[in-house]
């Protein structure tokens, strides 16, 4: 006779052949999920800007450009003409009158409120460059109106 088989047996591994696939399938739902998180929680900063608020970042930009807030990127150096930003205020100002009732509540708030903003700052610039020039630290450029209220390009 032969002796009995006091080993413990290994267990048996059953292998389900669709377990692969219902991994697979779960992990595609959680990725969407995921994303959908991710969509529903948007920056709203991420959202493209409409042709109209595109239209006041150009026109706000150039205002901005000409009170010296950004560097010309050939000379580094900031540019101020009182001039110029007075004309982009004043394009501000036109489509503030010309769109009156015909924009959304939020557009219409955004541009007085950028309008206005940029109205305060304009001021201050031209008090600074006045007093600038007063002062003798910067020059208008040559061949532009030496006025206070306009004093053109200022060199530094």
């Amino acid at each position: 006779m032969s002796e009995p088989n006091t080993e413990p047996e290994a267990p048996k591994i059953i292998v389900d052949s669709d377990w692969k696939s219902e991994a697979q399938a779960e992990k595609q739902r959680l990725l969407q999920d995921e994303a959908q998180q991710k969509q529903s929680h948007a920056d709203p900063k991420d959202k493209p800007l409409s042709p109209f608020e595109e239209l006041l970042r150009m026109l706000v930009t150039q205002a901005m450009l000409y009170m010296g807030a950004f560097p010309d990127p050939q000379t580094g150096q900031s540019v101020v003409s009182i001039e110029l930003a007075q004309v982009y205020i004043d394009m501000l100002s036109w489509l503030d009158e010309k769109t009156k009732g015909n924009l959304s509540k939020e557009d219409a708030a955004l541009l007085s409120k950028t309008t206005n903003e940029l109205r305060l700052e304009f001021i201050e610039m031209s008090k600074a460059v006045a007093k600038a020039i007063k002062e003798g630290r910067i020059s208008p450029a040559k061949g532009r109106p030496t006025s206070p209220a306009a004093p053109g390009p200022i060199t530094p």
